[in-house]
């Protein structure tokens, strides 16, 4: 069975030690059950994907109920996947963590932390103004924003202040440190994106 990758939702960090004592810092992962929710097919809609669905919803309105509705759960998360093969997956069908290897490379799909407004010291790593020679109050400024008469306004793009994090975020060159099928568990080498219980999109890499 061969399918791009999975949902998941971020646990948290911890160590992983081997066998010979070496240490790598680790994100735990839940990844599914995933349920198969919908199998699209070229004929009917063009191209070839699996829908899952991922973490028990509390409220679906009745369109999304009767979508839902032969795959026998409520899902609140739902996201297609391409497949090698259509023939090895139905609707209903449970798919876990043993999609994935040990020492396989991937990528992962998330949602930045949001950290609310934020200067641009914070934000874009402005190195602010001098701290000496009389300023009182610019050493987290920006600085000039642009000309005066030529343009006579600010370029569209200039980096301000504003609202920072909550972003789509993809980290390439992951690795599956290990994997727990019974638990629905893997550790990914290195840090993700998003904070603790946030869903993420894992996908193998082609390299």
């Amino acid at each position: 069975m061969t399918i791009a990758g999975l949902l998941g939702r971020k646990i948290g960090m911890t160590t992983y030690y081997y066998d010979d004592g070496t240490a790598e810092p680790v994100t735990v992962v839940e990844v599914g059950p995933c349920t198969v929710t919908q199998v699209k097919t070229r004929a009917r809609d063009g191209y070839e994907a699996v829908q899952l669905g991922f973490l028990p919803a509390k409220k679906l309105n009745q369109a999304e109920s009767g979508h839902q509705s032969r795959s026998g759960g409520k899902f609140s998360h739902l996201q297609e996947f391409i497949v090698d093969d259509l023939a090895e997956f139905e609707v209903g069908q449970e798919l876990k963590a043993d999609v994935f290897e040990v020492g396989e490379t991937i990528k992962v799909i998330g949602v930045s932390k949001g950290r609310g407004f934020a200067g641009v010291v914070r934000r874009w790593n402005f190195r602010g103004g001098p701290k000496t020679h009389g300023q009182s109050d610019r050493h987290r400024s920006p600085g000039s924003i642009g000309a005066g008469t030529s343009p006579g306004r600010v370029w569209p793009g200039t980096k301000m202040g504003g609202h920072y994090g909550v972003d789509r975020k993809t980290i390439r060159g992951l690795r599956v440190v290990a994997a727990d099928v019974e638990k629905n568990v893997v550790l990914v080498r290195g840090a993700i994106p998003g904070a603790k219980n946030g869903i993420v999109r894992i996908e193998k890499q082609k390299i």
